[in-house]
């Protein structure tokens, strides 16, 4: 799921953003509210086309290559890695519209467990400073021309530069339409990641997502840190402008850089089972490391980048 799609809906509304959540070390008072959901990036044409084509992903984990419809009709092609709770969705450049497309443009999705929950992560903005937030409910086409809502975002600003982070809630409309192959709820009020992703991970070596690590500007971050904070991440700033964020069993580290250096730069995945050996896969301008031991760690290098960085 990506970005442009709420924020050209939403127009240009834009939120008062505050930093100072990322000096702050201690989460947002009560239960955490949002988990890490997915994180997509966008890479060049060779990695892309080399993770479409990957034979050994297929095996590794639940792979699937799906184009999307969404709100307005707007459509966009992933290659998707599935666990049971998180996964990870990958763009070649210009499989996404706008600036969304641009090489090393990325988001994350992060997500309630909860119905109910979204509204106290809004309040909790505002309380902090956010004072108009952008909120949105995103919906589905499964090919008849009749969306289906699919789930209720938030956003602390309409403004961004090539990253951006949302909290977002799954619709019980989506969770009754068959056509999800979602699962049945758990408990009253579940809304939850392992219920709406399939349980093929079960046939794969991959099982979740535990880390990931994303280089953003200055400015992306800071709209960033609120979301984090409300949902009750424990948000800790790092030498050189960076933050490290835990919460519900995933860490994600931003790095601050110049806009021309940002991008998903690593993945840490848990695995199934522990595996004995370590093995390398390269995929194009990238490197999969699986093993020893129940991880596996897949780092992005220098990505093919025309003698100008785009920028939007």
């Amino acid at each position: 799921m990506i970005m442009v799609i709420a924020l050209a809906l939403a127009g240009a509304v834009q939120g008062g953003v505050s930093t100072a959540g990322a000096e702050e070390n201690e989460p947002a008072a009560g239960r955490q509210l949002l988990f890490y959901n997915h994180a997509y990036g966008v890479f060049d044409r060779a990695t892309a086309d080399a993770v479409e084509h990957s034979s050994y992903l297929r095996d590794f984990a639940d792979f699937q290559v799906r184009t999307t419809t969404g709100s307005g009709g707007q459509t966009w092609t992933g290659r998707y890695l599935r666990g049971r709770e998180t996964y990870l969705e990958l763009f070649g450049v210009g499989d996404v519209h706008g600036k969304d497309g641009t090489l090393g443009s990325a988001g994350m999705g992060v997500s309630t467990e909860r119905a109910g929950d979204l509204p106290t992560v809004i309040e909790r903005l505002r309380a902090s400073g956010i004072t108009e937030p952008v909120e949105f409910r995103q919906t589905r086409d499964f090919g008849d021309g009749v969306p289906v809502p699919w789930f209720d975002a938030v956003f602390t600003t309409g403004q961004y530069d090539l990253f951006g982070a949302w909290g977002m809630e799954y619709r019980p409309e989506y969770f009754a339409d068959p056509r999800g192959n979602t699962e049945p709820a758990a408990h009253p009020g579940d809304v939850g990641r392992e219920r709406y992703l399939p349980d093929a991970y079960r046939d794969h070596l991959m099982r979740d997502v535990t880390g990931i690590r994303l280089a953003v500007t200055a400015g992306d971050l800071a709209a960033t840190v609120p979301l984090l904070k409300a949902g009750g991440f424990a948000v800790r700033a790092l030498p050189g402008g960076g933050v490290v964020a835990r919460g519900g069993g995933t860490t994600i580290r931003f790095d601050s850089v110049p806009l021309e250096q940002v991008g998903l730069r690593q993945v840490e995945m848990s695995l199934n089972q522990p595996v004995s050996y370590r093995h390398e896969e390269r995929i194009g301008h990238s490197a999969l490391v699986v093993g020893p031991g129940s991880r596996a760690v897949w780092t992005f290098e220098d990505q093919d980048r025309p003698s100008r960085p785009d920028t939007p």
